[in-house]
């Protein structure tokens, strides 16, 4: 087993379409952060090649309600983690500038998240995940 876990934290009470969107996003960017979660190119049995997928369990957890505390609790811990979280600031903003400039603009304690992607030690990321169902 793996020193190291990695999850995906969302608020279920997303539409589906944001759930999804959001999971992709927070995962696009732990990818371009730890490119070893993503295993080499493979090619079938007919010699065709698929680009590689992930090499490690992404198990999706539900977490509304309790992402901002989770947010809040895990900055004691941010060297010895990643951490990717996403603001409702995606659902109103049309380009990546417009969400800096909201970012910017918004105070941590009005910050409201659609998700976060955590990775790290794999007991360090249990204390702050382990309690939250998959979802399903």
């Amino acid at each position: 087993m793996s020193e190291n876990k990695c999850v995906v934290i969302l608020n279920e009470n997303l539409p589906l379409g944001q759930l999804v969107n959001s999971a992709a996003v927070l995962m696009m960017s732990m990818g371009k952060l730890h490119p070893d979660l993503v295993g080499h190119n493979l090619e079938d049995g007919s010699g065709h090649l698929h680009l590689g997928i992930t090499t490690v369990p992404l198990p999706v957890l539900k977490g509304a309600g309790k992402l901002k505390e989770i947010r809040e609790k895990i900055k004691l811990h941010e060297g010895e983690l990643t951490v990717v979280d996403l603001i409702d600031a995606t659902s109103t903003t049309a380009s990546y500038e417009e969400y800096a400039a909201q970012l910017k603009m918004s105070a941590l304690d009005v910050l409201n998240y659609h998700g976060m992607a955590i990775f790290g030690n794999r007991k360090l990321v249990n204390k702050y995940t382990g309690s939250l169902g998959l979802l399903r």
